[in-house]
């Protein structure tokens, strides 16, 4: 022992043995609540890995992520374009039928306004209108005013206008049911007959 001890090697070994235990212990100490917060920081991460459903998160997934919102974000526009252009449509779908039933108004209206005369109704129709073109004006009003404004004017479409035209005056001075002159009737009838169109009489086979 008095021989180590005389020795400098030994000496030497012991305090730099003791020099280092007590420097790492040092360290250690140091360095002791950085780990721990590191270790704390990784947990963290770990958990919040785990709460949006992965156990790591990478550059890849974070580019993934992005991609995804963006299209989501695109499939929104697009849903959103889809929905207007429905609505246009639809749109667009009450407009035409509204021009429709409109030109079928039209259509009505010219029908009960064009009066024809079919091939098969001209022969009774020629023989009233001979009767009534030798009556007197007068006699001739007192019979159409009897009569719905399609036969009237079926019947006067087959006379003369030199037979016509004093029965409308007659007209014009002889009072309705309702106690007003005929006058407005007989313009209706003028008016009928300007757009009336007779049929040609069927061919004999």
């Amino acid at each position: 022992m008095k021989k180590l001890l005389a020795s400098p090697v030994p000496v030497l070994l012991l305090a730099v043995a003791l020099g280092a235990g007590t420097g790492i212990a040092a360290v250690w100490r140091a360095a002791g609540p950085l780990v721990a917060e590191a270790v704390k920081l990784r947990e963290q991460r770990k958990a919040d890995a785990k709460a949006q459903g992965w156990d790591f998160w990478t550059i890849e997934i974070d580019g993934l992520a992005a991609e995804l919102k963006d299209e989501r974000a695109r499939l929104r526009q697009q849903a959103e374009q889809l929905d207007q252009r429905a609505a246009r449509l639809a749109a667009e779908q009450q407009e035409l039928e509204k021009v429709r039933a409109e030109v079928a108004a039209l259509r009505r209206e010219i029908a009960d306004r064009v009066i024809e005369i079919q091939a098969d109704e001209m022969k009774n129709l020629r023989a009233l209108a001979q009767t009534y073109a030798n009556l007197t004006p007068r006699a001739a009003v007192a019979i159409i005013r009897e009569l719905d404004d399609v036969i009237a004017v079926k019947i006067l479409s087959l006379m003369k206008a030199d037979v016509v035209g004093p029965i409308f005056e007659e007209m014009s001075r002889t009072a309705g049911p309702d106690g007003l002159p005929l006058s407005a009737r007989a313009a209706r009838l003028s008016e009928k007959l300007r757009l009336m169109k007779s049929a040609k009489p069927a061919t004999p086979s």
